[in-house]
């Protein structure tokens, strides 16, 4: 399966998998940016993210650590 920057819930799982003691609530989006970009299954432009998309994957994240 691979991931594009509008998977977010995909995404989110992911990220919670690989990185379960980040403090995702308080993080730099720059570092998110890596982090997505550097998921193994992630098959996307890096340069089509944007604050918005970002934005959006965090609160996955966040809602998926709940």
């Amino acid at each position: 399966m691979s991931l594009k920057w509008s998977d977010y819930t995909d995404i989110a799982i992911m990220l919670e998998e690989k990185y379960p003691t980040v403090d995702n609530v308080n993080l730099r989006y720059t570092d998110l940016h890596k982090w997505v970009t550097d998921l193994e299954s992630f098959d996307d432009d890096p340069q089509k993210s944007n604050e918005k998309i970002l934005e959006a994957i965090q609160m996955a994240w966040i809602e998926e650590r709940d």
